[in-house]
């Protein structure tokens, strides 16, 4: 088994809902299990401001599926939940799943670069990461703690507890 973290995040058709769904749909995923999720965060949407703010969260989860199967996955449940990509790079959307890391994976290809090259300037992610994991290492990053002192917690609010 493999530790992924899958990063969470919506601003359509109730945002909250979404998520949670996600969530509910991550823990369905074959030859795989949720070790942790953290609670649910409000963030500014990245680029165009001219939508609605963003709800993410963050999931860790074993798994024995290789990378690409797991983003293949990832992809069925965002079109499961209504996912439209042609809203653009930062555009709006119902649900967006990411694979923020996969173990100690360094992953790039046309498809999947791993760790997720945005962590370091993303709050949205870090603090959700960092709720599962306060001692959470990215690999060739480094520690989360010292990523997210560099880029401070302006534009998130954490909204909701996770329920263990």
């Amino acid at each position: 088994m493999t530790r992924a973290w899958i990063g969470l995040g919506s601003n359509l058709a109730d945002p909250v809902w979404q998520v949670r769904s996600g969530i509910s749909a991550l823990s369905q995923i074959p030859e795989s299990a949720v070790r942790g999720t953290s609670s649910l965060y409000r963030s500014v949407p990245l680029g165009t401001r001219e939508q609605p703010d963003f709800i993410n969260a963050v999931v860790s989860l074993e798994t024995v599926l290789a990378p690409v199967d797991l983003l293949s996955r990832l992809q069925e449940i965002e079109l499961a939940h209504g996912r439209d990509r042609s809203n653009g790079l930062w555009g709006p959307r119902t649900l967006d799943l990411d694979i923020l890391v996969y173990g100690d994976e360094l992953i790039r290809s046309e498809r999947l670069t791993i760790p997720h090259p945005e962590i370091p300037y993303r709050n949205f992610v870090l603090c959700p990461m960092l709720e599962i994991d306060s001692n959470m290492w990215i690999p060739g990053m480094g520690y989360a703690k010292e990523l997210l002192l560099c880029i401070g917690l302006q534009g998130i609010n954490k909204i909701e507890h996770h329920e263990s």
